[in-house]
């Protein structure tokens, strides 16, 4: 943690000495580049992400969403026929075409689909089929594995929320019990472990949180609880976020950390809390942005988890959404915007339970709820 510190505060010091202090900028254009080399083609060096194809996909997809960059319509419809080759016959997408479905790959390519957000693209999704996919997964406490044969944990449960919910497949009995089970997941810390008794940990605790925001069941945790946990996972000195207590500072948990907040500001908004504020989140926004902005851009483009770390695609894509979490307040009617830097600094706000544009979110919602949720047989365990 020392050796962090160092290296996050000579990058501040040196800013604040220079003579005239310049503005912070994102390099936005490099980080285009960046992504859309890797939209086209990626080195060898990426062989080991060869089961996580529709996560690339997301990743580089929504960061140029953010970025405001056009994607052109060919290499969209490039995206949905590669996705659409990752979709397996029992409904779910898997990591590349012939590889087993799984529920993450599940989630990222509906998040593509959905932020490229054309007919091609929705399409795509054979929602009878997703359906009976995510009813084999179902466990009978209420849990989901995340694939066949595979582990349970509190990300399963928000994938399979997060899906059925875009794309209007939730049926009573889906996710019967399932609130319950998450709920059973916060600890004593206040945050969200994988499975019941488990650490509180930041990327778990947005996955239970934000899966009880689709199901509408917040009130099962104990919120006060959670955003205590929460705010405490800021550093003091770097002003970004770690994911577990006594962890090193992450660029990733920019959203899984502050993406809680905007969450636990709604619901108890909704509950009437009249120590809210009416302007900012319940963390350092300013202080987030410096700390991204600073210390977590690569000089050639793309972002990453520290100083010292090298870029990658995910932390790019992480870097950026809390970055536009913390420059955006509120929802609908009611915005507030805390650019630090130059203007051209501001991101495209994102939705923070699904981390896709909201309007993007809005779209798909209203496209698929024309269509009738598709009849199944009930292969749940439950």
């Amino acid at each position: 943690m020392t050796k962090v510190e160092k290296s996050v505060g000579a990058i501040y010091t040196a800013f604040k000495n220079q003579q005239i202090l310049p503005e912070l900028v994102l390099e936005r254009d490099l980080h285009f580049n960046y992504l859309w080399k890797g939209l086209r083609h990626l080195s060898d060096a990426y062989e080991c992400l060869d089961a996580s194809r529709p996560w690339l996909c997301y990743w580089i997809v929504h960061s140029i969403e953010l970025l405001d960059m056009p994607i052109p319509e060919s290499v969209a419809s490039d995206v949905c026929q590669f996705l659409a080759r990752c979709q397996a016959a029992n409904g779910g997408f898997a990591g590349g075409p012939g590889q087993h479905s799984h529920l993450a790959p599940t989630y990222a390519a509906v998040n593509a689909l959905c932020t490229i957000g054309t007919e091609e693209a929705y399409t795509v999704i054979n929602r009878k089929k997703l359906l009976e996919f995510l009813y084999s997964l179902k466990q009978p406490d209420g849990s989901f594995i995340m694939h066949l044969g595979g582990e349970v944990d509190v990300r399963s449960a928000y994938c399979a929320a997060s899906v059925a919910s875009l794309t209007n497949i939730v049926t009573p009995k889906l996710f019967a019990g399932t609130a319950e089970w998450i709920a059973r997941c916060q600890n004593w810390e206040g945050g969200i472990g994988g499975v019941p008794g488990m650490e509180a940990h930041g990327g778990y605790t947005f996955c239970g949180l934000a899966a009880l925001v689709i199901m509408k069941k917040e009130h099962l945790l104990d919120l006060k609880s959670l955003l205590r946990w929460t705010a405490r996972r800021q550093m003091r000195f770097e002003g970004g976020f770690q994911g577990r207590c006594n962890k090193l500072v992450d660029g990733c948990y920019s959203f899984w950390q502050a993406g809680l907040m905007p969450l636990l500001h709604r619901t108890l908004h909704a509950e009437g809390d009249s120590a809210l504020s009416l302007t900012h989140w319940m963390f350092d926004q300013q202080a987030l942005q410096e700390y991204i902005l600073m210390c977590c851009q690569c000089p050639n483009g793309g972002l990453l988890d520290k100083p010292g770390k090298a870029r990658d695609f995910y932390h790019t894509c992480y870097c950026l959404s809390g970055l536009s979490i913390a420059q955006h307040y509120g929802s609908g009617d009611i915005l507030h915007e805390v650019v630090l830097g130059v203007p051209e600094n501001r991101l495209q706000p994102t939705h923070p339970v699904y981390n896709i544009g909201p309007d993007k979110v809005a779209r798909a919602v209203m496209y698929f709820i024309q269509k009738e949720v598709p009849e199944t047989t009930n292969t749940s365990k439950n």
